[in-house]
């Protein structure tokens, strides 16, 4: 398929819908980075953010990451004023959020964004792929369940539903591509699946959807969002375990732990010895049948498909083994997670790469709010010791 046979028209709104865990992140990086130079050819990139989660959040009805605020639909309602104000221009609006969409909301969402004028993005990844990925974002969200435990639930325990309501929301893919191709058409609906061997696949196809010059968009350098290894999410996953076990607050929980932990665990190199997440053999057969399911009944709904949707129902080489994870994970999560819940208390996290020191105050305040009389002595007498050997 040429890039003319791409080519969106010229008023077009290209709504990217995710889901997430399919490229959204790196996509996004791009766009944010073009933003500028996509004007000199007549395509806009909504708004000044990295990617319009707020916008999707306020229109869904989404609660987004646990220790956030509800979204007011004033973030939404000018998502749609700036697409307004584009014109005639391609307007590009993106965040995988807006999977989070019923039958109403994505047809207010097309709606208000343009009828006539929006076509609907879908990315999409094998779920095999997925499984780890999401599970991972979801640990850093305060889930207590273990990997295993985690597919146990969402592929054998019916209605699939808990611990984690979003995922087959998200990933039932095919529900996905029918509930928006009922919305727009299939002639206006692109069903890309990710190149998994090729990096820039994605953002090229982006490219010769908006008539952009091949290589504007670029992923973005610096950007920390790489996957935990299995010791590294082991110690998220107990410190959650410990913050339900002493019913920390949300907020305590978004600032100390999802800002500050995993930020810093993700800064740091992990040996190449480091194991990572292995999915077992069983949940791979499992998915692979759901997903070439999904492969049919997307190709019945006549949207643009490209890339190869049958490797949405590959399943493990016939060679594949299942890895046991270590006995002893070279990261020592149950010893880590009392030293980092301890060294959190204590207030040893570098505070001020999380926000302004007025910010960081008021968050370790709500945290000693959290905390008994017992423990403020433990940290209190910590400090006391740290002070006194530094003299």
């Amino acid at each position: 398929m040429g890039d003319s046979d791409l080519l969106l028209p010229e008023h077009a709104v290209l709504l990217h819908i995710g889901p997430h865990k399919t490229g959204t992140t790196a996509l996004q990086g791009a766009l944010r980075l073009a933003r500028p130079a996509m004007k000199e050819h007549d395509v806009v990139y909504a708004g000044r953010e990295r990617q319009h989660m707020f916008a999707a959040l306020a229109i869904t009805g989404g609660k987004g990451l646990i220790g956030d605020p509800a979204m007011p639909m004033r973030h939404w309602n000018r998502l749609v004023r700036q697409v307004e104000r584009a014109g005639d221009k391609r307007v590009v609006v993106s965040s995988e959020f807006f999977d989070g969409a019923d039958d109403e909301v994505a047809a207010r969402v097309v709606g208000e964004l343009g009828r006539d004028r929006v076509h609907v993005v879908v990315t999409l990844r094998p779920l095999a792929k997925i499984l780890p990925s999401a599970w991972q974002q979801y640990v850093r969200n305060r889930l207590r369940f273990t990997y295993e435990e985690w597919l146990d639930a969402m592929l054998r325990r019916p209605p699939y539903i808990q611990p984690t309501t979003t995922f087959w929301k998200r990933h039932h893919h095919d529900v996905l591509v029918e509930r928006w191709v009922s919305v727009v058409g299939p002639d206006r609906l692109t069903v890309i699946v990710v190149d998994e061997s090729d990096r820039t696949a994605l953002t090229r196809t982006f490219e010769q959807m908006l008539g952009l010059p091949e290589g504007i968009l670029v992923p973005e350098t610096g950007w920390m969002n790489r996957s935990l290894t299995l010791g590294e999410i082991e110690l998220v996953r107990l410190l959650n375990v410990a913050f339900k076990g002493r019913d920390y607050s949300s907020q305590s929980y978004k600032q100390f732990v999802r800002r500050g932990v995993v930020r810093e665990l993700q800064k740091r190199r992990p040996a190449p010895d480091e194991p990572g997440i292995v999915t077992p053999r069983w949940a791979l057969e499992r998915v692979a049948e759901i997903g070439a399911t999904a492969a049919v009944r997307i190709e019945k709904t006549g949207a643009r498909i490209l890339g190869d949707i049958s490797t949405l129902g590959a399943g493990p080489p016939d060679d594949y083994v299942d890895v046991p994870p270590p006995e002893v994970p070279l990261l020592p999560a149950a010893a880590a997670a009392d030293a980092v819940l301890g060294g959190i208390l204590a207030g040893q996290a570098d505070l001020t790469t999380w926000g302004t020191p007025d910010a960081a105050q008021t968050a370790e305040e709500t945290l000693l709010a959290d905390i008994g009389t017992r423990q403020l002595a433990r940290i209190l007498a910590k400090r006391v010791r740290r002070r006194l050997l530094h003299r």
